[in-house]
């Protein structure tokens, strides 16, 4: 049945989310010009451009405190759910950490959220990279596995909340004894409860994904490396019977030529901020270099891959909306569906996404699905 899930899932369009700037210095660690704000009246206006140039998701992400380059952060659930009061169809998707929020509490919130915006709330359960805004809040660190542990019972109680009358659940981390939430989200065709997105790209990541999450967000990869993702995570949930999702993070530079995009990818680098990337770097050692096998997120970024947080700079979406767009759909037929994009200059480069690169990817997509395929863009490598 998963097999026959995975086919059906491919055939759908690809999705497309936005990273809101909800947090001060932009997607990139760098001095360069950014025609971005992390304020609610910029980021509402974002919304409703982003809902009508094809966006349907967004990710609200998630700092608690000042660290590179993030000087002010606003809360992502609180944000969420105004950006959900400000747009008609936008789906949006609240970053979470397990140890700072108590999972049938967010559960009530969520459900909330849903409500009011018919059916359009979603979380994205963060397992903790910064150790710092653990110890600044007096709360435990746990191994970079435990952390995982710790996730996939969090999810678990989401998921009973949303579903069960009088929920029971005994975990090592969480309990839950007769938990009856009411109201309940709402439930529409293919969504039983909002959607549940895990990152991580460590072995413990992919397996818990396999059992619990409705989707896996993987930091940019190239086509390898994605591809290698999903056909281990793909096994992990068939074993469970079940299907996940695919998304991948991508830094979007399109521009008329693409010289005017590799020179903007250029000065991003040349002006990057190495303090605030050193400490990033530092920070995130907890991430994937802490697993026993080294292959978790960041675990071989390079200081270039580092200025984008999210190694967006990887998936090379960076050149002509032609040489973007056939890029994408590689990316589709590798089992990507949906792209979680950054932008340097979010509503210009919204609008220019919508009107010039979108149309490219929706064409090449009904070629794809007549058989016609797609062919390998020029210049793009792997």
């Amino acid at each position: 049945m998963s097999a026959d899930n995975d086919e059906n899932i491919a055939a759908e369009p690809l999705k497309f989310a936005y990273w809101v700037p909800n947090v001060s210095g932009g997607l990139v660690v760098s001095n360069i010009e950014q025609r971005t704000d992390w304020g609610y009246e910029y980021n509402k206006k974002l919304a409703v451009l982003a809902e009508n140039n094809g966006f349907e998701y967004a990710l609200t992400q998630v700092r608690y405190m000042a660290s590179y380059g993030a000087a002010y952060q606003h809360e992502s659930t609180s944000f969420s759910l105004a950006l959900l009061l400000a747009t008609e169809r936008l789906k949006v998707i609240a970053a979470v950490h397990p140890g700072l929020w108590q999972p049938g509490v967010l559960a009530k919130l969520i459900a909330t959220a849903d409500h009011l915006s018919g059916g359009r709330a979603a979380v994205n359960v963060v397992s903790g990279w910064f150790k710092g805004e653990f110890t600044a809040l007096g709360e435990p660190w746990l191994e970079h596995d435990e952390r995982y542990r710790r996730s996939e019972e969090f999810i678990e109680v989401l998921r009973r909340s949303w579903t069960e009358d009088a929920a029971q659940f005994a975990g090592d981390f969480y309990r839950l004894r007769g938990y009856d939430l009411k109201p309940k989200p709402l439930v529409s065709d293919g969504r039983p409860h909002p959607e549940i997105f895990q990152g991580g790209n460590s072995t413990a990541a992919r397996a818990m994904a396999g059992r619990v999450s409705d989707w896996y967000f993987s930091n940019g990869k190239d086509f390898d490396g994605i591809t290698e993702q999903i056909t281990e995570v793909r096994a992990a949930a068939a074993e469970h019977g079940r299907t996940v999702r695919f998304g991948l993070n991508g830094f979007l530079i399109a521009r008329d030529t693409e010289a005017e995009a590799r020179d903007t990818l250029r000065e991003i680098i040349a002006k990057a901020d190495p303090e605030a990337v050193a400490g990033f770097r530092g920070a995130v050692q907890q991430a994937g270099s802490s697993t026993g096998d080294k292959r978790g997120m960041w675990a071989d970024s390079s200081f270039e891959d580092l200025v984008q947080y999210n190694d967006g700079f990887r998936s090379k979406l960076i050149g002509t909306p032609e040489q973007i767009a056939h890029r994408i759909v590689e990316y589709k037929k590798r089992g990507v569906n949906l792209l979680l994009l950054g932008f340097l200059h979010y509503h210009e480069e919204v609008e220019y996404f919508g009107s010039r690169v979108l149309p490219l990817v929706r064409e090449l997509e009904a070629d794809l699905a007549s058989g016609a395929g797609a062919p390998e863009p020029v210049g793009a490598t792997r």
